[in-house]
């Protein structure tokens, strides 16, 4: 009897073991626009950093709707990282889809955007707030109907003298910031790990400034 009922306890065990426990899900955006032009150029900051995230962890991106995008998963969080194929200025839909598709809470959403009003590689995590002038922010505003969600900034400073704005957004990095983009690169890793794991509050007290 006491064999019988110790199977039935063992079975239930490895019952419980098969089962599969539901995962938390956070979508990260990367902004930036396609193409080889733009890959080192400062709007691409979004693009920048997944692309480091995914070198560091033998992540592959691959073609998908409306962008490329991969998948990591650590401490029973699966990250969808997405870098939006639609254009810098349309990059809502592709937010919205899939947020959507995965269903995904809002609140779980990180979107990486350069900032010129930051100093170079200076974060900024908030919780809300305008596009700033920023379009692929005012296209995920638009398309989501709030200015509520997670965005981490990152600095790219205003210095552009004699240049126009936009030739220096779409500008390439000077030598010395590139030197000193690695460890920023390598910061913005721990700041996505912990968006997922400690919360964004947290993260913004941990990350903001620095």
């Amino acid at each position: 009897m006491l064999a019988f009922f110790g199977r039935i306890l063992a079975n239930k065990k490895n019952d419980l073991l098969d089962e599969k426990i539901p995962m938390k899900k956070f979508l990260i955006v990367g902004l930036g626009n396609i193409g080889p032009k733009y890959e080192n150029t400062r709007h691409n900051i979004g693009f920048k950093v997944l692309d480091h995230f995914a070198s560091k962890e033998d992540l592959v991106f691959t073609p998908a709707r409306l962008g490329d995008i991969t998948t990591y998963k650590l401490k029973g969080r699966t990250f969808l990282f997405l870098k939006p194929s639609t254009f810098m200025n349309l990059s809502g839909k592709a937010v919205y889809y899939w947020l959507e598709k995965e269903k995904i809470p809002l609140e779980n959403v990180l979107i990486i955007t350069d900032d010129l009003n930051l100093p170079f590689g200076t974060i900024r995590i908030k919780t809300k707030g305008s596009d700033g002038g920023h379009n692929g922010l005012k296209d995920i505003q638009a398309q989501l109907g709030t200015t509520n969600y997670n965005r981490f900034r990152f600095g790219i400073d205003n210095e552009f003298g004699r240049k126009n704005q936009i030739d220096f957004v779409l500008g390439e990095w000077e030598p010395e910031e590139a030197t000193q983009l690695q460890e920023r690169l390598n910061l913005s890793i721990e700041v996505i790990k912990s968006f997922a794991l400690a919360g964004i509050t947290n993260t913004m007290n941990l990350f903001n400034g620095k």
